[in-house]
């Protein structure tokens, strides 16, 4: 009795913060069913919680739960509260996983209650996995009640059980005006809740608007479900926990699996393309259409198949179902559960020699229009076994890498219990800890050390606190030609192709070695002429969307906003001689335009140079007992295999493209930065000099060693810094150590400089934050309302302009950069923009990391 005393505890708690309880642990599991078989306690009470409060899957209380259930339903255990059938029904709602051969063994028991039970439980399980030669083996040997579920799966009575779309949805508009960006719905500082999806759901728009949860709720009071609208809807990273906390304020309760929602209405003028993916995956109904007629509090009626929206009679706007199949998405409860559901009765139907089925909508293929292929359609058609994949088309592409990293990696790890997932199908998966070694909260330091056995077991490689971020970590890791996806949204190959997606695309990429994709359009930007003095190429990333506004292809307006990029893959020609950590500035930055994907068209010396370099890594990862070995040492071999024989591929000459932009070197003549508080809004240095500039972040995904010693080089011999804090992050533990080594370090301590443990730090905001209502000149990807810090005016642009503005603290005129910034360089460029190739240094492995603080201050976590 101990435990429900404990429990009533835990739930009280929870109701102080309007939360459920957690899911029941293993512990309290194994406690649960003690007091069931001994009879104790309130029986209702104890069989709704081992019904509806166990994690699902392949958790380690779903582990427990399916023991137990399986001696009820076997009868090796009898119990007064739990008949043997309705052990086996409870099961069954066990989504796969532990549940799954249990199930498969009651359909040779000789209580026919519990036959019938497990039949209808195998029905309507879709993770089956292996378990499926099991029911094949039985329904060939005779077993009518193999054959029948069999059948059932052949049929998609899994499908068709479920109700379709309704023809009409009359839904109560929640309207958040202009753009909501996925910080404002997750925000990065209550990261550590992110896989306590209730809780964390308690953070959306607080920072936006007035008390945004109560107004949900009193909109609720109408007695319509609520539709989630906006102007621009999902923009940013961490899009999966976004679609949690509006699915959980908007959505509906899945039976046996706690504390997780599914559908929901989400409409916007504009929907980021990951966000729109991840509503696909989780079940949610994504609607993209003109929403300057629909107010908070409106009540509006949507006729999906017809397209239109009605308030008060009258149509206030059309839209089209995108992707045409969304209908079956939404009936199966998202993509993913389609997508498998799907495979699971074209197999039943193939071992029953039946043909294919017409139960499912068949995704709208585009006529091909005889023209070539882009470098992305190629690379994407590489991974499906053809030659290109035109815009428009469905496809399934081989997801040869994936990377989770911390903050959505506990979502990840419960999406690939959900999926019932014990090893992982795609050829590398990697976890990374770098938004949160440098301040990890107690939630995290339980993640450090829990999260890595839990990849790695699976064939994954686990990274170690402190070793810096995931991007400068997994391009290294990636195979040239090849497509991927990784659950940050600056997942993005300076070599290959990668489609960030949700924690959920992840978790299914990382289970089975494909994603969904819908091919998108491409925009190419071709750059032109000689890079000018003093121009770096953080410049020509802004220079991007400088040039797109002067073509009329970008707006920073919000309302009404046009952006040639949104949902598109931008192509990026005309500097082939980039090393890979230059082109990963171009690509990387991709996310900020809102485009899927990117390509950067490289010349064989410099991939070849990247993958020398990397395969030295990967030896000296493995050297230094990284896992899982095995997988590294696949992945380097593969390399070499590469590099055995090099070859790139090539864009046709007349691909067709949805928007052209050349940028013509010789005509950038001064930096461009991104100003407060949208990276869109980009402007020439010389309409912003003067700015005071409070703090400055040299740091984030968008940086490599050479950024460091440029920046290093600008403050040598200085004093102190001009501002009041000049932050200063490497992007991995190798960056760190070289930059010791040639004593740069040094240099950081002269001029006050705070250094910190390789990873995300400012970026991220989740850690540590710059001082609030400060202007801040930052290295970072992104400059969205209070990132940085609360109130914080937020500048992006090179690491050089960073220098001279901690140099001066004020954003120097163009005449002060330009006297500055080439003459302390001048002469030192081939050492300064030198990158890190691990094959040229003589036994190299990677440094001890196990003291607490080195000679230079530098604070080092223990791993």
């Amino acid at each position: 009795m101990a435990f429900i005393e404990e429990y009533k505890a835990h739930i009280a708690e929870r109701e102080a913060l309007g939360v459920p309880p957690l899911p029941l642990s293993a512990e309290q599991t194994a406690a649960l069913i003690e007091m069931i078989k001994a009879g104790q306690g309130d029986m209702e009470q104890n069989v709704d919680l081992i019904t509806n409060r166990v994690s699902p899957g392949v958790d380690d209380a779903a582990y427990v739960k399916a023991a137990f259930l399986n001696d009820v339903a076997s009868e090796k255990v009898s119990v007064d509260a739990i008949s043997p059938a309705h052990a086996a029904k409870i099961m069954g709602m066990m989504l796969g996983g532990y549940n799954v051969k249990p199930l498969v063994d009651a359909l040779a028991s000789k209580n026919s209650e519990v036959v019938e039970a497990a039949k209808e439980a195998l029905k309507h399980t879709l993770l089956v996995y292996d378990a499926f030669n099991d029911v094949e083996e039985l329904h060939k040997a005779g077993n009518a009640h193999a054959t029948e579920v069999m059948t059932s799966w052949a049929n998609a009575e899994w499908f068709t059980h479920k109700a379709e779309l309704p023809k009409e949805i009359t839904v109560t508009v929640f309207k958040v005006p202009g753009e909501t960006n996925t910080d404002d719905l997750s925000p990065a500082s209550e990261a550590f809740t992110r896989s306590d999806i209730p809780l964390h759901a308690n953070s959306m728009l607080v920072a936006k608007m007035d008390d945004p949860i109560n107004t949900i709720k009193k909109l609720k009071e109408k007695g319509n479900p609520i539709a989630y609208v906006g102007d621009v809807v999902g923009t940013g990273s961490s899009r999966k926990s976004g679609v949690n906390s509006v699915q959980w304020h908007m959505g509906e309760d899945i039976p046996g699996v706690p504390n997780k929602r599914t559908g929901g209405v989400v409409i916007g003028g504009i929907i980021a393309p990951i966000f729109f993916a991840t509503c696909e995956d989780s079940g949610a109904l994504p609607l993209e259409m003109d929403v300057t007629s629909m107010e908070s509090g409106d009540v509006v009626t949507i006729y999906p198949y017809k397209g239109e929206a009605h308030k008060e009679g009258k149509c206030i706007a059309t839209f089209k179902l995108n992707p045409n199949t969304i209908t079956d998405e939404v009936r199966a409860g998202g993509r993913i559960p389609l997508i498998i559901g799907r495979g699971l009765t074209t197999k039943a139907r193939s071992v029953l020699g039946m043909g294919a089925t017409d139960i499912f909508l068949t995704a709208e293929q585009p006529a091909d229009s005889g023209k070539g292929y882009t470098l992305a359609q190629k690379m994407v058609g590489k991974a499906c076994g053809i030659e290109g994949v035109r815009p428009g088309m469905y496809v399934e592409p081989v997801t040869s890498t994936v990377g989770s990293q911390d903050t959505t990696g506990p979502m990840t790890r419960d999406e690939i219990k959900e999926l019932a997932a014990l090893g992982f199908s795609a050829d590398l998966v990697m976890q990374s800890f770098c938004h949160t070694a440098a301040y990890p909260k107690p939630s995290d330091v339980v993640m450090h050390h829990t999260l890595p056995d839990f990849i790695s077991n699976r064939s994954g490689v686990a990274l170690r606190p402190g070793d810096g971020v995931i991007h400068s970590w997994l391009n290294r890791l990636t195979l040239p030609d090849t497509v991927g996806t990784g659950a940050d949204s600056h997942t993005r190959f300076p070599i290959g192709i990668s489609f960030p997606g949700g924690s959920g695309i992840v978790a299914f990429a990382a289970v089975t070695g494909s994603m969904p994709l819908t091919m998108p359009e491409s925009v190419l930007v071709r750059f032109k002429g000689e890079l000018q003095p003093g121009i770096t190429l953080r410049d020509l990333v802004n220079a991007i969307p400088y040039y797109a506004i002067k073509q009329g292809l970008l707006t920073v307006e919000k309302k009404g906003k046009k952006n040639i990029f949104n949902g598109r893959i931008l192509e990026i020609e005309g500097l082939p001689e980039l090393k890979a950590e230059q082109a990963f500035e171009l690509s990387d930055a991709s996310a900020e335009r809102s485009a899927a994907a990117c390509t950067v068209l490289l010349n064989e010396a410099p991939v070849v140079e990247y993958l020398k370099s990397n395969v030295a890594l990967i030896e000296a990862m493995i050297k230094d007992g990284y896992q899982d070995a095995r997988t590294l040492q696949r992945r380097a071999d593969k390399m070499k295999e590469w590099l055995s024989n090099p070859s790139l591929m090539q864009p046709d000459t007349d691909a067709e493209y949805a928007a052209v932009i050349e940028i013509d070197l010789n005509e950038v003549k001064e930096p461009i930065v991104a100003c407060p508080n949208d990276p869109d809004n980009v402007k020439l240095l010389s309409e912003v000099a003067g700015e005071k500039i409070d703090e400055v972040f040299l740091g984030s995904c968008m940086t490599n060693i050479g950024h460091y010693r440029a920046a290093g080089e600008v403050m040598r011999g200085e004093g102190k810094v001009a501002v009041e804090k000049f932050w200063i992050v490497p992007p991995t533990r190798m960056d760190e150590q070289q930059l010791i080594n040639e004593g740069y370090y040094d240099v950081f301590g002269s001029i006050h400089a705070q250094t910190e443990v390789p990873g995300c730090s400012l970026c991220m905001g989740n850690q540590a934050s710059a001082r609030p209502d400060s202007t801040v000149f930052s290295t970072s990807t992104r400059n969205f309302d209070n990132r940085l810090g609360k109130g914080t005016q937020v500048y992006l642009g090179s690491a050089e302009l960073a220098a001279v503005c901690a140099k001066l603290g004020k954003i120097p005129t163009v005449e002060e950069y330009m006297n500055i910034v080439p003459s302390k360089l001048s002469g030192k460029e081939a050492g300064v923009y030198r990158y890190l190739n691990f094959n040229e240094i003589k036994d190299y492995h990677l440094e001890d990391r196990s003291v607490a603080e080195d000679k230079y201050g530098v604070t080092i976590k223990a791993i």
